[in-house]
């Protein structure tokens, strides 16, 4: 993936991977083998369809709290809600884990905020972009 990176769109916003409205993880027929796996050495969890990538979620980790910083979507693959895919997967990762998430990532945070039941997944003390719906 880091070879293609350049040629990946950062998602800043809600609206960049999914025309706007779809934070549900709904995706095209084609996204329906996505596989996620952790390039744990350069720090990116990569979805692949049909054996190509087509999104990482960069980040970092601090004990066993993982900081999700940024989502990137190969052009080819915008708007199939392969962004919101990822994250929930990664956030389902961590759950299974006992591990907890700092979303400091725009997107990451719409798609917590569009699905409360992530939000046992965000570290109390540092939960990062995500507001809504947290009541601490």
């Amino acid at each position: 993936m880091a070879s293609n990176a350049e040629d990946m769109i950062t998602l800043t916003g809600a609206e960049q991977d999914s025309g706007g409205s779809n934070l549900s993880g709904a995706t095209a027929p084609d996204a329906e083998d996505l596989v996620i796996t952790d390039n744990s050495e350069l720090g990116i969890y990569e979805a692949a369809i049909g054996g190509r990538t087509a999104a990482g979620l960069v980040y970092s980790k601090v004990g066993s709290r993982v900081i999700l910083s940024a989502t990137s979507v190969f052009p080819e693959f915008r708007g199939k809600g392969v962004a919101a895919k990822l994250i929930g997967g990664v956030l389902d990762k961590l759950r299974m884990q006992g591990k907890t998430a700092t979303v400091r990532c725009p997107f990451a945070a719409a798609f917590v905020n569009a699905h409360p039941e992530y939000a046992d997944v965000l570290d109390p003390a540092f939960p990062g972009s995500h507001t809504a719906g947290h009541g601490h």
